[in-house]
């Protein structure tokens, strides 16, 4: 059946429009006129941490703005390209045409993601943390499947990721690793992931080959910065320091460096051991359980407000994924119905489908419960 290109570039000119009907181009422009000041200023790079995340946002604010502004004219280039070829009959030149639509068809999908990460704190970094459930040999090395997946995610991208901590279980595997994306709208994009993670299986620790099913808990945080306020009293923190340790419990560091820091009134244990000294590690451990704290208040101001509205549900993140590799072979996101057959290269960190998946059905559900 021939493609029907008037429908093809009708579709995408929709779903342009929508996305520009949602975006905020004059405060867009505004942000980036702001930053591009502050990053001409003969003081800016006085701070190069702050300097660096500056300049990190502004490329990615510009880079959306010129797509935002550039992809109608674009648009228009494919439809005219497209009336040239079967004007002339050229065959090239509508292989050209197909191609072109395709690949704006998929930069059409992640301006389209972009613009839905609009909430308080997704422009941040994010901090993940993987926890094994229960299951033995089978759930520690499901953990460590999934933490090597998010790392290599953002390896794909380009992205700077931290391993900030690693608990290793006494056979193989994780018991817990916590890592730090650094990029522009990582939270944003990653919070999508947080919730329980079910692996189907034949395990490679059963001689007698039988299938077995494991879980793990995704928590997604985002990064602290200097400007939020997160009160913590120093007399509810317990500090513990120990000695470094690596897989199966083999000493990488011969200094009691590693700190676990306890936030008694909230329960939240933060463990750093991949820095150097201890005062890095208790530095790092500071910042990632103002981290967590900052968004279990964000987590209880939400819930108050479902509760106050008369419509509490469960988080919408637990139970959210299954990856089955035997009997047969698929990755199933279990609340937008999105699915892959190639597990092996989800492992592999090819996880964008289902993340652009997830934040769109997330978006759903909020204009549901406007709407409700």
């Amino acid at each position: 059946m021939p493609t029907d290109y008037s429908a093809e570039i009708a579709n995408l000119r929709q779903t342009y429009k929508a996305i520009l009907d949602v975006s905020d181009l004059d405060n867009l422009r505004s942000e980036v006129a702001e930053m591009t000041e502050q990053a001409s200023a003969p003081s800016f790079w006085d701070d190069p941490d702050s300097a660096q995340k500056i300049s990190a946002t502004l490329s990615h604010k510009q880079g959306t703005l010129e797509k935002l502004e550039k992809f109608g004219e674009r648009i228009d280039d494919a439809e005219l390209l497209i009336e040239m070829s079967e004007d002339e009959g050229d065959e090239d030149s509508k292989v050209e045409a197909e191609r072109d639509l395709k690949k704006l068809h998929d930069q059409l999908a992640e301006l389209e993601i972009s613009t839905l990460l609009n909430h308080e704190y997704d422009e941040r970094s994010a901090v993940v943390t993987v926890r094994s459930g229960a299951g033995g040999d089978d759930a520690t090395d499901w953990a460590q499947m999934l933490i090597r997946m998010y790392i290599r995610w953002g390896e794909n991208r380009g992205y700077n990721v931290q391993q900030l901590d690693t608990s290793y279980a006494e056979g193989a595997g994780i018991k817990s690793a916590t890592i730090q994306v650094n990029a522009p709208y990582a939270y944003g994009t990653l919070s999508v992931e947080a919730g329980t993670h079910r692996l189907v299986r034949i395990s490679p620790f059963d001689n007698q080959g039988r299938r077995q099913t494991s879980f793990a808990a995704v928590e997604v945080v985002p990064l602290i910065e200097s400007t939020d306020h997160v009160e913590i009293d120093e007399n509810d923190l317990r500090i513990d320091v120990y000695r470094s340790s690596g897989p199966g419990g083999q000493s990488v560091n011969t200094t009691d460096s590693a700190v676990r820091i306890t936030h008694e009134p909230t329960g939240v244990v933060v463990s750093m051991q991949n820095e150097k000294s201890q005062i890095q590690n208790r530095e790092a451990a500071m910042r990632v359980l103002q981290s967590r704290l900052l968004d279990l208040k964000r987590q209880e101001e939400a819930a108050e407000k479902k509760e106050l509205a008369g419509d509490i549900k469960a988080s919408w993140g637990d139970q959210m994924r299954s990856y089955v590799t035997h009997p047969y072979q698929m990755v199933k996101d279990l609340r937008s119905g999105y699915e892959v057959n190639n597990p092996s290269n989800v492992f592999d960190g090819d996880i964008d489908g289902l993340i652009e998946a997830g934040i769109r059905w997330r978006k759903e559900q909020e204009m549901a419960e406007e709407t409700s």
